[in-house]
């Protein structure tokens, strides 16, 4: 994914592109708009900022890379409408000053970090190499890395190096001047045991290092000062800056917000119920909420939500070693307020359907670009690439030629389309290798192939005969046409509520499942005569022969 379009560059419009833009209903647009009408009637900031969170406790995942590039998105979108006058951050803020509540699963060992439990995510010591001060630096370093790979333009904030450098200092002043209407926030919220010991603040025991779940015996505002009692049941004291202090998560958003002044922040549906708890509070501490865009979560193939610690569904890495990028970036772009599946299955549609919506845009007008999502997904500037195989045919390509090399995949895709090559198509030559890949991992392993009944042998016989009578340069076209004129004639296949252009009863889809359950051992594939045609005539024909002769099925 190109996020270039984010950076410093500036952005050059026409009258008809700001047009088309201003009524543009594309929900990158629709969010930007918003910003807009944030500052109405009065001056824009300095800087509007967006903003992204991230839980350093594990390791940067899909959703990190769903919300930076969503938020991407609209930080364009907002510089299009405004032509670029405004000047915009996009903040990614690490929650490292977390106290590391659970040890992960993904360590070299476990017993190396229990006794840093509870401690600061920056303060437990780098289980995986010496390279890092601690684990928060750890898998910041991976954070970063990982947002750089796409080429996102944002800001990297650490909230330790923040609260130490005295940067919400001011803002928890504030808070220990308005514990009490925080408190009248959080309270109804909690359940009668918590709300018994719960304070927004949350010490740092100067003895343990220890982040301190416990009440507060006395909040003193004009010293700006908490005390408390140690693990060790010492009476202490310490002030609400300089890192001696964390607010708890929920307040910790709201502070955040009146602090750095954010403008745009976007959030998933189960941060929805605390929305409110984070804008009374951002208020109380003399904020203004940002303006929010609440996303639906990802579901796995069982249609349960995705959760880390079940690891169901699907990694980052996992999609990016079937497909490129910009795939992922589309299933992020599509019906973001809509919970959709995510899991391998749906990666070879996502691929297809970003080159589908790539080779649209040069035959669109301005109106109908903006709302194509690879103008979103690259910043306004969209490549010109144009592919003769979708992926889709590439795997089935795969499937029947059962090819382990690209040379062999090359070979149909040249002669199919002449003057075709790896050097002329080099990102059609990308996609070979995923299609290879996913084959061998999906593909291959579910392949059941099935033997043909007695009728389904004389369909596929007839159909053989009729594509070795059709002439060698026949076209994808002439081969459907073939394959329907077969199963037209075939009252199993007659589907009544279609008619054929002859006047007769349609084909049902059933005669070409069949065709790829047994030609191919699945139950879907591509128009026929389009994969047929790329195959091979001859090809197909000796695939069939091998079918009827049950050599696929054994």
């Amino acid at each position: 994914m190109n996020n270039a379009s984010s950076r410093a560059a500036a952005i050059r419009l026409s009258p008809e592109i700001a047009a088309a833009a201003a009524e543009s209903k594309a929900w990158p647009f629709e969010e930007a708009k918003k910003i807009i009408a944030r500052y109405k009637g009065r001056d824009f900031p300095e800087t509007v900022l967006f903003e992204t969170g991230y839980g350093p406790s594990g390791l940067p995942h899909i959703g990190t890379f769903g919300e930076v590039a969503r938020t991407s998105m609209v930080r364009h979108a907002f510089r299009v409408l405004t032509d670029d006058k405004v000047k915009t951050r996009l903040l990614c803020f690490s929650d490292d000053m977390d106290g590391m509540r659970k040890i992960p699963d993904n360590v070299p060992s476990k017993a190396f970090l229990e006794p840093y439990l509870h401690k600061p995510l920056t303060s437990v010591p780098d289980p995986w190499t010496n390279e890092f001060k601690s684990f928060g630096e750890h898998n910041n370093a991976m954070l970063r890395r990982f947002l750089d790979t796409f080429g996102f333009d944002y800001e990297f904030a650490s909230a330790t190096e923040y609260y130490k450098a005295g940067r919400f200092d001011a803002v928890l002043r504030e808070a220990a001047w308005k514990y009490s209407a925080i408190m009248d926030v959080m309270l109804p919220t909690l359940g009668e045991e918590r709300r018994a010991t719960y304070s927004p603040f949350l010490p740092i025991s100067p003895k343990s290092g220890r982040v301190l779940y416990v009440p507060m015996k006395h909040v003193d505002a004009k010293d700006g000062t908490i005390t408390f009692d140690d693990e060790d049941g010492t009476e202490t004291t310490l002030p609400v800056t300089g890192g001696k202090v964390k607010l708890q998560w929920k307040p910790d958003f709201g502070a955040r917000w009146a602090a750095l002044n954010v403008d745009f922040e976007m959030f998933g549906k189960d941060h929805q119920t605390n929305q409110a708890i984070y804008d009374k509070i951002c208020t109380i501490l003399g904020g203004r909420p940002p303006e929010h865009f609440v996303y639906e979560l990802f579901l796995d193939d069982k249609g349960e939500k995705i959760s880390k610690s079940k690891g169901n569904g699907l990694t980052i890495d996992e999609w990016l070693t079937y497909a490129p990028t910009e795939s992922l970036a589309l299933y992020m772009f599509q019906r973001p307020r809509q919970a959709k599946k995510l899991y391998f299955d749906v990666i070879p549609r996502a691929v297809d359907e970003y080159y589908q919506f790539l080779a649209a845009y040069p035959r669109q007008d301005w109106k109908e670009r903006l709302g194509n999502p690879v103008w979103h997904i690259h910043g306004g500037n969209p490549p010109d690439i144009h592919l003769p195989v979708s992926f889709g045919m590439l795997l089935n390509l795969v499937s029947a030629s059962n090819a382990e090399n690209k040379t062999v995949l090359w070979g149909f895709i040249s002669r199919h389309v002449p003057g075709v090559t790896p050097q002329t198509h080099p990102e059609l030559d990308r996609l070979t290798d995923y299609a290879i890949r996913y084959y061998e991992d999906f593909v291959k392993p579910a392949k059941v192939y099935r033997a043909p009944d007695g009728e389904e042998r004389e369909a596929l016989a007839a159909l053989a005969d009729r594509l070795e009578a059709l002439p060698a340069d026949a076209g994808a076209e002439e081969i459907q046409n073939a394959a329907l004129n077969v199963a037209r004639f075939i009252p199993r296949y007659q589907d009544h509520k279609r008619t054929s252009p002859e006047g007769g009863p349609g084909v049902s889809v059933a005669f070409f499942q069949m065709i790829y359950q047994v030609l191919l051992g699945q139950e879907r594939g591509p128009r026929f005569g389009s994969f047929a045609a790329l195959y091979g005539k001859a090809e197909t024909v000796a695939l069939i022969r091998k079918a009827l002769e049950g050599k696929l099925a054994a």
